[in-house]
This record gives C-alpha cells, structure tokens and sequence, in this order.
C-alpha cells in the first residue's frame, strides 16, 4: 500500500514551477503539440536561422513538463533547478544535428532521462540526499487529520529513499514503467536498451524496492 501511494502521488507530479503562455499538449514520450507560435518545427527552423528569441520559445514551451518529469523520476530534490538548466543545455547543443526524425519532445525526454541518470550516478558516493520538505508537503493530499497527513508523507519520503538505493539504470526503468506509465518498448528506445533488458531492469528494480520497503516496515 506505501508503495502503490507512493507511485501513485509522483505519477501525479505535473504542477509547474510557473505557467507558460500557449503551452502544447504532451504525450507519454515528451512529443508537443502546437502551442500557437508555429510547433517545434518553426521554432527549430527559426533558431538554426540564427533567432534568439526562438530557443527561448522552446524552453518555454517545454520547461515546466522538463521540471515536473525530472521530480517524478528524481523526487522532489532541491537540484532540479540545476538540472532542469542542463537539460535546456544538452538540448542547445543537440539541435545542430537533429535531423527531425522524431519528435523535440521525445528528444527532450531523453536527453532529461540520460540527466537524470547522470545525477544518480553521480550522487551514488552520497546515499542520503535531502528532500525539498516544501515539495514534499505540497505532493501530500491531506489527510482525515494531521497525524494521517504526516504518516502520508513519510511514507512517500520512505519509498524516495529507498529508491535512492537502487541502482540508477534500474531505478529509471521502474520509475519509467510505474510512475511515467512507459511500455517497455518506449523504455527500450528512451534508455536506448533492448527490450529484453529494459523489461529486466524495470522488475529487477521493482524486486528490490519491494524488498526494501519490506525491510523498513518491519523496523518500524
């Protein structure tokens, strides 16, 4: 029950950090519809012209989707500004070579899963990372009381905690699959892994958290 609450509240992440004018529709891999200023195409077409003003279109557009994606898959963190930003710079030096044969978005969703994934690489050294506790709260619906609201909380805190545990390729495949609602095929192709694989990590990674959250309850 901890565990499904848990997922269920991250899957429902998708308040932005600010509302942005004309803001496109998004499917399940990141793809944009038109927000009113020409699509991703024009604006693409307009920065390789040498418009400044188009990338910034472009970040706009997608900003608030690349925060909220980077909290389902990372928590509510206090670096997901940071690497909101480092996504927005993996994308600026990508565009020079994107050749369309996909979606902006199903770019953008890779390049903020392959950041993600560095992070948690990156952090391994550091196993116990803190929470933005204001995030945290707001994530919580209340409860029938306050006492009920807390336990709520500190289940979701528990279940991020020990998803910190877990390595980060199978930490991002379950969290694609569970929280994202990818199939494995889409996880294959975002990850860039076979499907066999992707399919293994997603319940390797569910496996262990399972067992680590049945670990942490009988402690409590």
């Amino acid at each position: 029950m901890i565990l499904l609450d848990a997922l269920t509240v991250l899957a429902a992440v998708g308040a932005p950090r600010r509302r942005a004018a004309g803001t496109g529709t998004h499917d399940a891999t990141g793809a944009s519809g038109d927000g009113g200023d020409g699509g991703d195409d024009a604006l693409i077409a307009r920065h390789r012209d040498g418009d400044r003003a188009a990338f910034a279109a472009i970040y706009d557009r997608h900003v608030d989707a690349v925060y909220a994606r980077l909290t389902r898959l990372l928590g509510p963190i206090s670096e997901r500004e940071d690497l909101t930003q480092d996504v927005f710079l993996g994308l600026h030096r990508a565009l020079p070579t994107f050749r369309g044969d996909a979606a902006l978005g199903t770019l953008l969703y890779r390049i903020t899963v392959n950041v993600a994934f560095e992070h948690l690489r990156r952090r391994a050294r550091r196993p116990t990372v803190a929470l933005d506790e204001v995030m945290l709260a707001a994530l919580v619906d209340p409860g029938p009381t306050p006492e009920a609201t807390t336990r709520r909380g500190q289940d979701i805190a528990l279940v991020l905690r020990c998803l910190d545990r877990i390595k980060p390729a199978k930490r991002i495949a379950l969290v694609l699959r569970a929280v994202e609602g990818l199939s494995i095929d889409e996880i294959a192709r975002v990850v860039q892994a076979s499907p066999d694989a992707a399919a293994k990590r997603v319940q390797h990674g569910l496996k262990e958290l399972t067992a680590l959250l049945a670990r942490e309850e009988a402690r409590r």
